[in-house]
């Protein structure tokens, strides 16, 4: 059986503009088979300007609980990891790393029985995985931020690169509606809304609404930056545009809110992102606040987690659309889970995980006609280009 010898934490910086944020935190874990397996840890911005930390700490993690262990008892290492890092109380960063090193795992795994993982989690169901993106303006992030050009308070421009993202073959696209005001009222979370703001999203919505018709669904994506109060207002202005869903509509760690917001719309109301394991999933779930789980593949817990994550959200009839913000290894991980689980919806896709993506893996991820297409690659299904990657190293 794979010993695992050695673990080498990356942190990539990527190249403007930026999507999937500024940097991405790979490991490479090493076996005495000479099997290799790749991990993403991704939790948002949370460890901007603590690069040299992250790489210390996976060092110190890999040679405190793994060393010398068996690389494929990945329900056992997942269980000394959280026990050992967490005490059993879920932390959105620790869980981060975990998920990066139980990821590894699964891809070598997948690697050692060479089939991919979702041969391990139960066998494939689908061989297309449907797509969305944000809705990205190639133009208008560019220059000095005096000359930004605002688009995204631009509903006609909104509603055109839309049309052309649905041309391209998506059938979802996702954005944020609000005006996102950066005054010092607005340091701290979760805030107001203006009649102005309630005013703006609604064009916004129902300029998208009419020029993608019946052809896409439209997804409400809110960062959880507004009050319950708020978002009910939100939503009772929105739902005539029949939106798939309103998410994160008050900050997520507050589960009965999230769940008098859920009763107060017609809208299904997503959240995840910044969840983890399947306990927080669990309370979110009792108070009936989520109709579309969004895990993040590098932050709940890895393939462990969200595997678990999955299974409870069959049970309450809960659809699965895990979330991505990061690169193509947490993108390769979550194709793993929608490939072999019965309640998925929707996956999330930097544009179409190309681009940067593809200059860093040896094999691009296959997406074509808005779908993602299943592949028999073992393992995960990317391997990294670490000499790409050494091209753009942080640290």
């Amino acid at each position: 059986m794979p010993r695992l010898t050695n673990v080498r934490p990356f942190v990539v910086a990527t190249p403007p503009p930026h999507k999937g944020g500024r940097h991405w935190y790979f490991i490479k874990l090493e076996t005495d088979t000479g099997l290799e397996g790749w991990g993403e840890t991704a939790i948002l911005s949370t460890l901007n300007g603590l690069s040299g930390a992250y790489l210390e700490l996976v060092k110190n993690i890999f040679s405190t609980y793994l060393e010398g262990e068996d690389a494929l008892d990945r329900e056992h290492l997942f269980s000394k990891l959280y026990s050992g890092l967490t005490y059993q109380h879920p932390d959105y960063v620790m869980l981060g790393v975990i998920s990066a090193f139980d990821t590894a795992l699964w891809d070598i795994a997948g690697k050692h029985y060479k089939t991919p993982v979702y041969n391990l989690l139960g066998g494939r169901v689908r061989e297309r995985i449907r797509s969305y993106t944000y809705i990205y303006d190639p133009h208008g992030h560019q220059g000095p931020q005096e000359t930004v050009r605002m688009w995204t308070q631009e509903p006609e421009r909104l509603a055109e690169i839309a049309l052309q993202l649905v041309d391209q073959g998506f059938t979802g696209l996702k954005f944020d509606p609000l005006i996102q005001n950066k005054s010092a009222q607005r340091t701290f979370r979760p805030w107001d809304l203006s009649q102005a703001e309630l005013g703006h999203a609604d064009r916004a919505v129902a300029a998208i609404r009419a020029a993608v018709g019946e052809r896409a669904d439209i997804l409400i994506g809110t960062h959880g930056q507004i009050t319950p109060a708020a978002a009910i207002r939100l939503a009772a202005r929105l739902e005539k545009h029949d939106p798939l869903w309103l998410e994160e509509p008050c900050p997520p760690e507050n589960y009965s809110e999230m769940g008098k917001v859920a009763r107060s719309t017609r809208i299904p109301i997503a959240t995840g992102e910044r969840l983890v394991t399947v306990h927080e999933f669990q309370q979110i779930f009792a108070e009936k606040a989520c109709a579309v789980a969004q895990p993040d593949l590098g932050s709940a817990g890895g393939i462990t987690a969200v595997k678990k994550i999955a299974a409870l959200a069959e049970a309450n009839y809960v659809l699965m659309a895990p979330h991505v913000w990061g690169g193509p290894i947490i993108t390769a991980a979550a194709l793993q889970i929608d490939a072999s689980i019965p309640n998925f919806l929707i996956q999330e896709s930097i544009g179409t995980s190309s681009g940067f993506f593809n200059e860093i893996v040896k094999q691009p991820l296959i997406w074509e006609n808005g779908d993602f297409v299943v592949t028999d690659r073992p393992g995960i299904g990317v391997e990294v280009d670490e000499t790409s990657v050494e091209r753009y190293r942080a640290s």
